[in-house]
């Protein structure tokens, strides 16, 4: 807190196409607090580092930041205090900061795609079944735990770096035994025997065209779920949706996580309706190339 002005804010690459100062903003108006979400773009801060910025809200009084790409395992060591489902993930994309500077790591991550995937695509859409996840960074350790979450019998982890794809899938095993959890050479192989596939890498966002899997490997009774939300429907879910599958898309994750970040930022609880509100003109907004609005009631 600066006087009675709340500063949160974001820290990650490529990011000034976030929504997240719509949703958080109009969020602290609705409960009656001045504030304001500042964008700390990797991209366009030459010479400022992640330490160096962590350092920085601390100094000015910010309640909170969250990060993103690249930066959920990057702050790890950073950190006074890390929460026990952040450690278990091993990824922090939301960090609160006490009055007296004391910085703590969460994970909003892991529910905010939980509860998207209940809406979207439903519990069953999984439970039970395998699931093959391209994407074992930050963002990818905590899609992996929600998948566990919703009772995927098998996740088999994709990631160009094979290495990270097997400690990933080694710290599922951990939790919840070998049998659920696997390293996958070709994603595209892996999805033969499963349900769906999530999409937990940059590739697709603005600016990083693309597609993280063969199109030829998906067919219609696959679902298809993406954690990138600019743009909202990426290549991944336009080609997804044109074989005929469900398709579930970045928004619903995005949402939700700034709701249970909202909570860690100020204590209150955030109306997740009104929130959908708020992204749904915001997004419309930045598609038409228009200035970011402050909000919807």
């Amino acid at each position: 807190m600066t006087g009675q002005h709340k500063l949160i804010g974001l820290v990650g690459a490529n990011i000034m196409a976030s929504l997240s100062p719509a949703l958080h903003e109009d969020a602290l108006a609705a409960a009656g607090l001045r504030g304001s979400y500042h964008l700390m773009d990797l991209d366009r801060l030459p010479g400022r580092t992640l330490e160096s910025l962590l350092a920085a809200v601390r100094e000015v009084g910010f309640a909170g930041i969250n990060v993103t790409f690249p930066c959920k395992q990057a702050i790890l060591p950073l950190l006074d205090e890390i929460s026990a489902e952040a450690r278990e993930i091993g990824a922090v994309n939301t960090v609160t900061i006490a009055a007296d500077g004391r910085t703590c790591g969460h994970n909003t991550d892991r529910t905010g795609f939980r509860r998207s995937f209940e809406e979207g695509l439903g519990r069953a859409s999984v439970e039970g079944r395998e699931a093959v996840l391209v994407g074992a960074g930050g963002a990818g350790r905590a899609v992996a735990f929600a998948l566990m979450d919703l009772g995927a019998a098998v996740v088999h982890v994709h990631d160009v770096d094979a290495g990270r794809a097997g400690s990933l899938a080694a710290d599922l095993a951990r939790h919840y035994g070998a049998a659920r959890s696997r390293p996958a050479a070709s994603p595209a192989q892996a999805l033969a025997e499963a349900a769906g596939v999530v999409n937990a890498t940059p590739i697709g966002m603005t600016g990083i065209p693309g597609m993280p899997l063969p199109a030829e490997a998906l067919h219609a009774r696959l679902w298809v779920a993406d954690v990138i939300y600019s743009p909202v429907e990426t290549e991944l879910v336009l080609a997804a949706r044109a074989k005929g599958c469900r398709t579930l898309t970045g928004a619903g994750m995005c949402i939700h996580q700034a709701a249970e970040a909202f909570r860690l930022f100020t204590g209150l609880s955030a109306d997740v309706e009104r929130m959908r509100r708020v992204f749904a003109a915001a997004l419309a907004r930045r598609d038409a190339g228009l200035a970011p609005a402050a909000g919807v009631s």
